[in-house]
């Protein structure tokens, strides 16, 4: 395909991911005013987990109108268990806030219909997880009319991402409120900064450079699965040594940065080439890489440098920084919180150079993102995160890609992959085949560059 044909692709994959958008402001009924002047916001969780749980903390934290949670789901009872105790915990004051009944704790594939279920129209449900469920549990929370606060990241290939995209459009036109825990965008020391570079305080961006570097977290490792467990049900609860269930650790621990830095550029790049690999993994049968090298292009030619590591014993960094034509700035220093963002006019950023620098504290923005899609709800105002995330979503995409593949992939090649990760997923029940499968030596497929070129890793 030339360069121009590729250009008109990614153009049009823009216009269209816009338009849900630009629905938002169309004149439709408002949803939280149908369930009455005296109706309590609730919430329902769907994914109990440690972010799903976390969420709700951030929620309750940030409410200035009468809210509390009300239903909770997972396939896993355990970790339902796990979330209420860590909740009752944190609110022995006020246990009203997140007393949930026992015929509101759902247990099972399904469990995402019956929280949803007890919910009224205009209240918010939680998508916290992993995933491959999201476009199906985000259809269901559209048709029950209900708002949403949904996790990143949000898919692992285009199929889904296109599937998105449209459920993007329908809660728009429902006017529903729709949230991505992309909370980087919430900050506001990083809305100062965004306003700095785009006002020129730095000049033109030409460089920028991220670091998530440090050792092995979540469930990026995983050893072989024990025979008497479910396939499916033990490859849900290790999501993150599993593509199809999150992307890797590459899209769920890597796509805040891959947000962040494109949001200081007011651009997505065009295409990648990546380096990656796996050393020493010893007997884990995951599919990660332990470490990603990846360079994004912009279409002024300006470049990205992506680097990410989980290795034990090596050099730790965690932070986003940016180079432009009269200066440089900091994104992030050793985490999402705080940022304590600068800028300097100079690129060696020592202090003596320091232009600006974000007041302390800060601002939590997993607490100021609940704060503004809870004043959206209350409000009546516009909000949907979903095509803006699905953007970020795809580069993040495009990198692991390139890593996985040893090809540069551009943009037009990550979005016309036809490669569905998760197929049969609205169907999944427990004994359901897994979308990927071990080998007869119990390890699964990983992707191998140069020989897998035209999806990210074969079979077994």
């Amino acid at each position: 395909m030339d360069q121009q044909a590729r250009q008109t692709d990614r153009r049009e994959f823009i216009k269209y991911a816009g338009a849900a958008t630009a629905l938002s402001a169309l004149a439709v009924p408002r949803v939280f005013a149908s369930a009455g002047a005296d109706h309590k916001l609730q919430i329902a969780l769907v994914g109990c987990g440690g972010r799903g749980t976390g969420a709700v903390v951030d929620a309750l934290t940030a409410a200035s109108y009468p809210i509390k949670l009300v239903a909770m789901a997972d396939v896993f009872q355990h970790k339902m268990d796990e979330s209420v105790t860590a909740l009752e915990r944190q609110y022995q004051a006020t246990p009203d806030l997140v007393h949930v009944p026992d015929e509101k704790k759902f247990i099972g594939f399904d469990a995402f219909k019956h929280a949803m279920d007890a919910l009224q129209p205009g209240d918010i449900v939680i998508l916290a997880t992993p995933l491959a469920f999201r476009w199906v549990h985000f259809q269901y929370a559209i048709d029950r009319g209900l708002n949403v606060f949904m996790e990143k990241p949000l898919v692992a290939d285009t199929p889904s991402a296109n599937r998105m995209l449209d459920l993007a459009k329908k809660a728009d036109a429902k006017n529903l409120k729709v949230a991505v825990g992309l909370m980087i965008r919430h900050c506001r020391a990083r809305q100062e900064l965004h306003k700095r570079i785009s006002d020129g305080e730095i000049g033109d961006l030409i460089a920028m450079r991220a670091y998530r570097m440090h050792g092995p977290v979540g469930s990026c490792f995983s050893t072989s699965r024990p025979k008497d467990r479910d396939e499916l049900l033990w490859q849900i609860e290790r999501f993150h040594s599993f593509i199809w269930a999150s992307g890797g650790l590459f899209n769920d621990f890597y796509v805040h940065q891959i947000d962040e830095v494109c949001w200081m550029k007011n651009a997505w790049p065009i295409k990648a080439q990546a380096l990656g690999g796996r050393h020493f993994r010893g007997d884990n049968v995951d599919q990660n890489f332990d470490n990603y090298s990846v360079e994004y292009t912009f279409e002024d030619g300006s470049k990205f440098f992506f680097d990410g590591r989980t290795m034990i014993g090596t050099r730790n960094d965690m932070s986003s920084i940016v180079h432009g034509t009269k200066g440089s700035g900091i994104v992030s220093t050793s985490g999402h919180f705080p940022g304590n963002c600068r800028t300097f006019k100079t690129q060696n950023q020592d202090k003596e150079s320091t232009v600006w620098r974000a007041k302390q504290p800060e601002a939590n923005p997993y607490t100021m993102e609940w704060k503004d899609l809870l004043e959206a709800v209350t409000n009546d105002e516009p909000y949907n995160e979903v095509p803006r995330a699905i953007q970020a979503c795809l580069v993040a995409n495009m990198g692991r890609m390139a890593a996985h593949t040893g090809q540069e992939i551009t943009f037009d090649d990550i979005q016309s992959c036809p490669h569905v990760m998760s197929p049969g997923v609205a169907e999944f029940t427990t004994g359901s085949p897994a979308p990927v499968l071990a080998g007869p030596d119990g390890k699964y497929p990983v992707p191998t560059p140069g020989v897998t070129v035209d999806r990210e890793y074969g079979t077994a």
